[in-house]
Protein backbone atom coordinates (compact mmCIF):
# COMPACT_ATOMS: atom_id res chain seq x y z
CA UNK A 1 0.00 0.00 0.00
CA UNK A 2 1.36 3.22 -1.06
CA UNK A 3 0.84 6.28 1.32
CA UNK A 4 -0.01 9.95 -0.15
CA UNK A 5 -1.32 11.31 3.24
CA UNK A 6 -0.97 15.09 3.03
CA UNK A 7 1.07 16.96 6.16
CA UNK A 8 1.06 19.97 8.01
CA UNK A 9 4.63 21.34 9.19
CA UNK A 10 5.12 24.28 11.49
CA UNK A 11 4.38 28.22 10.86
CA UNK A 12 7.28 30.07 9.43
CA UNK A 13 8.05 33.66 11.21
CA UNK A 14 7.88 36.35 7.68
CA UNK A 15 10.89 38.85 7.64
CA UNK A 16 10.00 42.41 7.34
CA UNK A 17 12.24 42.44 3.77
CA UNK A 18 9.61 39.80 2.67
CA UNK A 19 6.46 42.76 2.69
CA UNK A 20 4.47 43.56 -0.28
CA UNK A 21 1.35 45.38 -1.29
CA UNK A 22 -0.21 45.74 -4.27
CA UNK A 23 -4.29 47.02 -5.35
CA UNK A 24 -5.99 44.59 -6.89
CA UNK A 25 -7.17 40.58 -5.82
CA UNK A 26 -5.95 39.77 -9.66
CA UNK A 27 -2.15 41.72 -9.01
CA UNK A 28 1.11 40.91 -11.08
CA UNK A 29 2.24 38.97 -7.99
CA UNK A 30 -0.15 36.52 -8.76
CA UNK A 31 2.40 34.83 -11.05
CA UNK A 32 3.31 31.54 -10.15
CA UNK A 33 5.69 31.03 -12.58
CA UNK A 34 7.70 33.19 -14.75
CA UNK A 35 10.13 32.06 -17.46
CA UNK A 36 11.69 29.86 -14.77
CA UNK A 37 11.41 31.47 -12.14
CA UNK A 38 9.17 29.98 -9.24
CA UNK A 39 6.48 31.86 -6.96
CA UNK A 40 3.92 31.32 -4.28
CA UNK A 41 1.26 33.02 -2.31
CA UNK A 42 0.89 32.48 1.19
CA UNK A 43 -1.45 34.40 4.05
CA UNK A 44 -0.59 36.27 6.79
CA UNK A 45 -1.90 36.96 9.63
CA UNK A 46 -0.42 39.06 12.71
CA UNK A 47 3.22 38.71 10.88
CA UNK A 48 3.52 34.71 10.97
CA UNK A 49 2.32 32.41 7.83
CA UNK A 50 1.29 29.19 7.22
CA UNK A 51 4.04 27.57 4.74
CA UNK A 52 2.62 23.88 4.23
CA UNK A 53 4.63 23.26 0.92
CA UNK A 54 6.71 19.65 1.45
CA UNK A 55 9.63 21.62 -0.01
CA UNK A 56 10.35 25.00 -1.46
CA UNK A 57 9.77 24.99 -4.75
CA UNK A 58 12.62 25.40 -7.22
CA UNK A 59 12.45 26.32 -11.02
CA UNK A 60 15.55 25.44 -13.14
CA UNK A 61 18.03 28.26 -12.15
CA UNK A 62 15.07 29.94 -10.46
CA UNK A 63 14.92 31.31 -6.86
CA UNK A 64 12.05 30.35 -5.08
CA UNK A 65 10.59 33.51 -4.00
CA UNK A 66 7.15 33.76 -1.25
CA UNK A 67 5.24 37.51 -2.28
CA UNK A 68 3.01 38.14 1.42
CA UNK A 69 -0.81 38.70 0.83
CA UNK A 70 -2.02 41.18 3.92
CA UNK A 71 -4.72 43.35 3.68
CA UNK A 72 -3.29 45.80 1.86
CA UNK A 73 -3.87 43.39 -0.88
CA UNK A 74 -7.00 43.05 -1.37
CA UNK A 75 -9.56 45.14 -3.21
CA UNK A 76 -12.08 47.61 -0.86
CA UNK A 77 -15.28 45.45 -1.59
CA UNK A 78 -13.61 42.40 0.10
CA UNK A 79 -14.28 41.99 3.61
CA UNK A 80 -10.71 42.18 5.36
CA UNK A 81 -12.48 41.40 8.74
CA UNK A 82 -12.09 37.69 7.41
CA UNK A 83 -8.01 37.92 7.76
CA UNK A 84 -9.00 39.49 11.39
CA UNK A 85 -10.21 36.35 12.38
CA UNK A 86 -8.30 34.08 10.26
CA UNK A 87 -5.72 33.83 13.46
CA UNK A 88 -7.91 31.32 14.90
CA UNK A 89 -10.40 28.86 13.07
CA UNK A 90 -10.40 26.01 15.24
CA UNK A 91 -14.24 25.91 15.34
CA UNK A 92 -15.35 27.32 12.11
CA UNK A 93 -17.56 24.74 10.10
CA UNK A 94 -16.06 25.73 7.04
CA UNK A 95 -13.34 22.69 5.92
CA UNK A 96 -11.28 22.67 3.08
CA UNK A 97 -9.49 19.24 2.10
CA UNK A 98 -6.88 18.66 -1.10
CA UNK A 99 -6.89 15.48 -2.54
CA UNK A 100 -3.45 14.54 -4.80
CA UNK A 101 -4.03 16.14 -7.95
CA UNK A 102 -2.89 19.96 -7.19
CA UNK A 103 -1.79 19.60 -3.68
CA UNK A 104 0.00 23.36 -3.85
CA UNK A 105 -2.96 24.85 -5.78
CA UNK A 106 -5.16 23.42 -2.63
CA UNK A 107 -2.20 24.86 0.04
CA UNK A 108 -2.39 28.34 -1.82
CA UNK A 109 -6.31 28.66 -1.75
CA UNK A 110 -6.02 27.62 2.14
CA UNK A 111 -3.38 30.37 2.38
CA UNK A 112 -5.60 33.40 1.24
CA UNK A 113 -8.79 31.72 3.51
CA UNK A 114 -6.59 31.66 6.61
CA UNK A 115 -7.55 28.47 6.57
CA UNK A 116 -5.13 24.96 7.21
CA UNK A 117 -6.02 22.39 5.16
CA UNK A 118 -8.44 19.23 6.42
CA UNK A 119 -6.42 16.51 7.34
CA UNK A 120 -7.00 13.33 5.09
CA UNK A 121 -5.27 10.22 4.87
CA UNK A 122 -5.12 9.02 0.58
CA UNK A 123 -3.66 5.76 -0.25
CA UNK A 124 -3.25 3.06 -3.36
CA UNK A 125 -3.24 -0.35 -2.61
CA UNK A 126 -1.23 -2.59 -4.80
CA UNK A 127 -3.80 -3.44 -7.22
CA UNK A 128 -4.63 0.49 -7.58
CA UNK A 129 -7.68 0.76 -5.61
CA UNK A 130 -7.77 3.93 -3.78
CA UNK A 131 -8.65 4.40 -0.16
CA UNK A 132 -9.48 7.83 1.65
CA UNK A 133 -10.11 8.60 5.07
CA UNK A 134 -11.09 11.93 6.78
CA UNK A 135 -8.30 12.15 10.03
CA UNK A 136 -10.64 15.19 11.47
CA UNK A 137 -14.59 15.09 12.20
CA UNK A 138 -16.98 16.70 9.50
CA UNK A 139 -19.72 16.35 11.28
CA UNK A 140 -22.44 19.56 10.46
CA UNK A 141 -19.78 21.38 8.54
CA UNK A 142 -20.00 22.83 4.70
CA UNK A 143 -17.01 20.67 3.22
CA UNK A 144 -15.02 22.00 0.01
CA UNK A 145 -13.20 19.56 -1.73
CA UNK A 146 -10.26 20.61 -4.27
CA UNK A 147 -9.84 18.17 -6.77
CA UNK A 148 -9.25 18.74 -10.48
CA UNK A 149 -9.55 15.96 -12.89
CA UNK A 150 -6.64 16.17 -14.56
CA UNK A 151 -3.90 13.59 -15.69
CA UNK A 152 -4.26 10.62 -14.61
CA UNK A 153 -7.95 11.66 -15.39
CA UNK A 154 -9.65 8.57 -14.14
CA UNK A 155 -7.75 8.19 -10.93
CA UNK A 156 -8.26 11.37 -9.81
CA UNK A 157 -12.09 11.47 -10.68
CA UNK A 158 -12.28 8.24 -8.90
CA UNK A 159 -10.12 10.00 -6.06
CA UNK A 160 -12.62 13.14 -6.19
CA UNK A 161 -15.86 10.41 -6.08
CA UNK A 162 -14.55 8.31 -2.94
CA UNK A 163 -13.69 11.60 -1.18
CA UNK A 164 -17.26 13.06 -1.78
CA UNK A 165 -18.59 9.69 -0.41
CA UNK A 166 -16.40 9.66 3.05
CA UNK A 167 -17.70 13.36 3.78
CA UNK A 168 -21.22 12.14 3.22
CA UNK A 169 -20.84 9.15 5.61
CA UNK A 170 -19.57 11.14 8.01
CA UNK A 171 -22.34 13.01 8.25
CA UNK A 172 -21.01 16.55 6.49
CA UNK A 173 -24.04 19.02 6.14
CA UNK A 174 -22.87 19.92 2.50
CA UNK A 175 -19.99 18.68 0.39
CA UNK A 176 -18.79 21.00 -2.72
CA UNK A 177 -16.44 19.40 -5.05
CA UNK A 178 -13.87 22.32 -6.34
CA UNK A 179 -12.83 21.36 -9.70
CA UNK A 180 -10.65 23.52 -11.00
CA UNK A 181 -10.11 21.45 -14.28
CA UNK A 182 -12.93 19.05 -15.39
CA UNK A 183 -12.11 16.50 -17.78
CA UNK A 184 -14.42 14.82 -20.41
CA UNK A 185 -15.60 18.57 -20.39
CA UNK A 186 -14.87 18.42 -24.67
CA UNK A 187 -17.43 15.24 -24.59
CA UNK A 188 -20.40 17.57 -24.15
CA UNK A 189 -22.40 16.49 -27.25
CA UNK A 190 -22.47 13.76 -29.88
CA UNK A 191 -21.06 14.75 -33.32
CA UNK A 192 -21.39 11.61 -34.69
CA UNK A 193 -23.52 8.49 -35.01
CA UNK A 194 -23.26 6.31 -31.67
CA UNK A 195 -20.81 8.47 -29.10
CA UNK A 196 -21.10 9.00 -25.71
CA UNK A 197 -21.65 12.39 -24.01
CA UNK A 198 -19.49 11.37 -21.39
CA UNK A 199 -19.51 14.94 -19.83
CA UNK A 200 -23.15 14.14 -18.69
CA UNK A 201 -21.80 10.54 -17.35
CA UNK A 202 -19.30 12.15 -15.42
CA UNK A 203 -21.71 14.57 -13.91
CA UNK A 204 -23.96 11.99 -12.91
CA UNK A 205 -21.42 10.45 -11.09
CA UNK A 206 -20.13 13.42 -9.01
CA UNK A 207 -24.33 13.72 -8.30
CA UNK A 208 -24.75 10.20 -7.27
CA UNK A 209 -21.88 10.24 -4.87
CA UNK A 210 -23.71 12.68 -2.69
CA UNK A 211 -22.02 16.36 -4.13
CA UNK A 212 -24.48 18.99 -3.13
CA UNK A 213 -22.63 21.64 -5.38
CA UNK A 214 -20.29 22.05 -7.91
CA UNK A 215 -17.61 24.74 -8.30
CA UNK A 216 -15.83 24.74 -11.85
CA UNK A 217 -13.46 27.10 -13.51
CA UNK A 218 -14.06 27.97 -17.44
CA UNK A 219 -15.56 25.35 -18.52
CA UNK A 220 -15.08 24.16 -22.01
CA UNK A 221 -19.09 24.83 -23.16
CA UNK A 222 -21.46 26.52 -20.98
CA UNK A 223 -23.63 24.22 -21.55
CA UNK A 224 -21.92 21.49 -19.29
CA UNK A 225 -23.62 23.17 -16.38
CA UNK A 226 -26.80 22.01 -17.02
CA UNK A 227 -25.41 18.42 -17.24
CA UNK A 228 -25.42 18.39 -13.07
CA UNK A 229 -28.68 18.28 -11.42
CA UNK A 230 -26.91 20.13 -8.07
CA UNK A 231 -25.66 23.88 -8.57
CA UNK A 232 -23.00 24.91 -10.26
CA UNK A 233 -20.82 27.63 -10.09
CA UNK A 234 -18.85 28.49 -12.93
CA UNK A 235 -15.72 30.53 -12.16
CA UNK A 236 -14.30 33.17 -14.99
CA UNK A 237 -10.32 32.84 -14.85
CA UNK A 238 -9.89 35.89 -17.54
CA UNK A 239 -9.52 38.79 -14.72
CA UNK A 240 -6.15 37.17 -13.53
CA UNK A 241 -5.49 36.82 -17.43
CA UNK A 242 -6.53 40.58 -17.80
CA UNK A 243 -4.74 41.86 -15.11
CA UNK A 244 -1.26 40.14 -16.15
CA UNK A 245 -2.00 41.49 -19.58
CA UNK A 246 -2.83 44.87 -18.49
CA UNK A 247 0.31 45.37 -16.56
CA UNK A 248 2.58 44.93 -19.93
CA UNK A 249 3.42 48.17 -22.16
CA UNK A 250 1.09 46.91 -25.26
CA UNK A 251 -0.36 50.40 -26.81
CA UNK A 252 -4.36 49.66 -26.92
CA UNK A 253 -4.21 50.66 -30.67
CA UNK A 254 -1.83 48.04 -31.32
CA UNK A 255 -3.68 45.10 -30.06
CA UNK A 256 -5.96 42.60 -31.56
CA UNK A 257 -7.52 39.19 -29.63
CA UNK A 258 -7.49 36.10 -31.63
CA UNK A 259 -10.08 33.75 -31.74
CA UNK A 260 -8.46 29.76 -32.58
CA UNK A 261 -11.49 28.74 -34.06
CA UNK A 262 -15.28 29.67 -34.73
CA UNK A 263 -16.24 27.55 -31.44
CA UNK A 264 -14.24 30.20 -29.48
CA UNK A 265 -15.74 34.01 -30.71
CA UNK A 266 -17.98 34.36 -27.91
CA UNK A 267 -15.16 33.63 -25.32
CA UNK A 268 -12.83 35.93 -27.16
CA UNK A 269 -15.34 38.77 -27.53
CA UNK A 270 -15.61 39.16 -24.28
CA UNK A 271 -11.80 39.07 -23.32
CA UNK A 272 -11.58 41.73 -26.51
CA UNK A 273 -14.31 43.87 -24.47
CA UNK A 274 -12.50 44.08 -21.68
CA UNK A 275 -9.21 44.63 -22.76
CA UNK A 276 -10.04 48.23 -23.89
CA UNK A 277 -12.19 46.87 -26.36
CA UNK A 278 -9.23 45.48 -28.73
CA UNK A 279 -10.51 44.28 -31.95
CA UNK A 280 -11.09 40.49 -32.98
CA UNK A 281 -9.99 38.19 -35.74
CA UNK A 282 -10.68 34.83 -35.83
CA UNK A 283 -9.09 31.32 -37.12
CA UNK A 284 -11.01 29.42 -39.25
CA UNK A 285 -9.60 25.84 -39.07
CA UNK A 286 -11.02 22.54 -40.40
CA UNK A 287 -10.25 19.47 -38.08
CA UNK A 288 -10.34 15.77 -39.62
CA UNK A 289 -9.41 14.27 -36.08
CA UNK A 290 -9.22 14.66 -32.32
CA UNK A 291 -6.16 16.33 -31.52
CA UNK A 292 -5.72 17.54 -34.85
CA UNK A 293 -6.49 20.48 -36.81
CA UNK A 294 -5.36 22.46 -40.12
CA UNK A 295 -5.42 25.88 -39.99
CA UNK A 296 -7.46 27.58 -43.72
CA UNK A 297 -7.36 31.28 -43.47
CA UNK A 298 -8.05 34.47 -40.79
CA UNK A 299 -11.32 36.54 -40.74
CA UNK A 300 -9.96 40.02 -39.67
CA UNK A 301 -7.04 42.56 -39.91
CA UNK A 302 -3.51 41.48 -37.72
CA UNK A 303 -1.11 43.29 -39.86
CA UNK A 304 1.57 45.43 -37.72
CA UNK A 305 -0.22 44.02 -35.04
CA UNK A 306 0.18 42.36 -30.87
CA UNK A 307 -2.13 39.26 -31.29
CA UNK A 308 -3.40 37.55 -28.01
CA UNK A 309 -5.41 34.33 -29.12
CA UNK A 310 -7.37 33.03 -26.19
CA UNK A 311 -8.82 30.04 -25.75
CA UNK A 312 -10.15 27.45 -22.76
CA UNK A 313 -7.31 25.19 -22.60
CA UNK A 314 -4.10 24.14 -24.65
CA UNK A 315 -3.70 20.09 -24.79
CA UNK A 316 -1.41 19.03 -28.01
CA UNK A 317 -1.35 22.91 -28.76
CA UNK A 318 -1.58 21.91 -32.33
CA UNK A 319 -4.68 24.86 -32.78
CA UNK A 320 -2.38 27.18 -31.13
CA UNK A 321 0.81 26.68 -33.18
CA UNK A 322 -1.10 26.45 -36.25
CA UNK A 323 -2.85 30.02 -35.89
CA UNK A 324 -0.03 31.73 -34.31
CA UNK A 325 2.05 30.40 -37.60
CA UNK A 326 -0.84 32.16 -40.00
CA UNK A 327 -0.60 35.34 -37.42
CA UNK A 328 2.99 35.94 -38.68
CA UNK A 329 2.17 35.08 -41.90
CA UNK A 330 -0.65 38.07 -41.79
CA UNK A 331 2.06 40.26 -40.69
CA UNK A 332 1.52 40.40 -36.77
CA UNK A 333 4.25 41.62 -34.73
CA UNK A 334 3.57 39.54 -31.77
CA UNK A 335 1.70 36.98 -31.04
CA UNK A 336 0.46 35.57 -27.43
CA UNK A 337 -1.58 32.98 -26.04
CA UNK A 338 -3.49 32.62 -23.16
CA UNK A 339 -5.48 29.56 -21.84
CA UNK A 340 -7.01 28.42 -18.56
CA UNK A 341 -6.37 25.21 -18.43
CA UNK A 342 -2.47 24.31 -19.26
CA UNK A 343 -3.24 20.41 -20.30
CA UNK A 344 0.12 20.01 -22.18
CA UNK A 345 0.15 16.71 -24.07
CA UNK A 346 2.74 15.56 -25.93
CA UNK A 347 4.11 17.25 -28.42
CA UNK A 348 2.55 20.46 -26.76
CA UNK A 349 6.08 21.72 -25.39
CA UNK A 350 8.11 21.69 -28.29
CA UNK A 351 5.39 22.98 -30.51
CA UNK A 352 4.68 26.05 -27.96
CA UNK A 353 8.91 26.68 -27.63
CA UNK A 354 9.37 26.58 -31.12
CA UNK A 355 9.48 30.66 -31.11
CA UNK A 356 6.03 31.30 -32.95
CA UNK A 357 4.68 32.68 -29.55
CA UNK A 358 6.24 35.57 -27.59
CA UNK A 359 4.35 34.52 -24.42
CA UNK A 360 2.45 31.57 -23.28
CA UNK A 361 0.66 32.64 -20.57
CA UNK A 362 -1.80 30.25 -18.63
CA UNK A 363 -2.98 29.72 -14.67
CA UNK A 364 -2.50 27.13 -12.25
CA UNK A 365 -5.73 25.41 -12.52
CA UNK A 366 -3.54 22.12 -13.58
CA UNK A 367 -0.46 21.19 -12.00
CA UNK A 368 2.42 21.72 -14.56
CA UNK A 369 5.28 19.50 -14.62
CA UNK A 370 8.90 20.69 -14.16
CA UNK A 371 9.69 18.89 -17.40
CA UNK A 372 7.35 20.78 -19.56
CA UNK A 373 8.52 24.33 -18.51
CA UNK A 374 9.81 26.59 -21.03
CA UNK A 375 11.28 30.19 -21.64
CA UNK A 376 8.15 31.58 -22.46
CA UNK A 377 5.55 30.00 -19.99
CA UNK A 378 3.83 32.77 -17.77
CA UNK A 379 1.72 30.42 -14.89
CA UNK A 380 -0.59 32.64 -13.23
CA UNK A 381 -1.91 31.62 -9.70
CA UNK A 382 -5.97 31.25 -9.37
CA UNK A 383 -5.58 30.37 -5.82
CA UNK A 384 -7.62 34.20 -4.46
CA UNK A 385 -9.72 33.69 -6.61
CA UNK A 386 -10.89 30.88 -5.77
CA UNK A 387 -10.83 31.29 -2.10
CA UNK A 388 -12.43 34.22 -2.44
CA UNK A 389 -15.36 32.41 -4.34
CA UNK A 390 -15.69 29.56 -1.81
CA UNK A 391 -15.90 32.24 1.09
CA UNK A 392 -18.69 33.82 -0.73
CA UNK A 393 -20.65 30.29 -1.19
CA UNK A 394 -20.10 29.37 2.03
CA UNK A 395 -21.70 33.22 3.04
CA UNK A 396 -24.14 32.43 0.47
CA UNK A 397 -23.08 35.92 -0.75
CA UNK A 398 -22.89 36.86 -4.56
CA UNK A 399 -20.25 35.07 -6.80
CA UNK A 400 -20.81 36.79 -9.58
CA UNK A 401 -20.11 40.21 -8.29
CA UNK A 402 -16.46 39.28 -8.54
CA UNK A 403 -16.68 39.22 -12.09
CA UNK A 404 -18.40 42.83 -12.43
Amino acid sequence: MTSLALTTPPAVKIPSYMSSSSSSLFSRSSILFRNTESRSRICVSSGYAKCNLPKALNVGNGNARAPIINETTIPKFFDSSRLEKSVSRNNTKLKLFSGTANPVLSQEIAWYMGLELGKVSIKRFADGEIYVQLKESVRGCDVFLVQPTCTPTNENLMELLIMVDACRRASAKKVTAVIPYFGYARADRKTQGRESIAAKLVANLITEAGADRVLACDLHSGQSMGYFDIPVDHVYCQPVILDYLASKSISSEDLVVVSPDVGGVARARAFAKKLSDAPLAIVDKRRHGHNVAEVMNLIGDVKGKVAVMVDDMIDTAGTIVKGAALLHEEGAREVYACCTHAVFSPPAIERLSSGLLQEVIVTNTLPVAEKNYFPQLTILSVANLLGETIWRVHDDSSVSSIFL
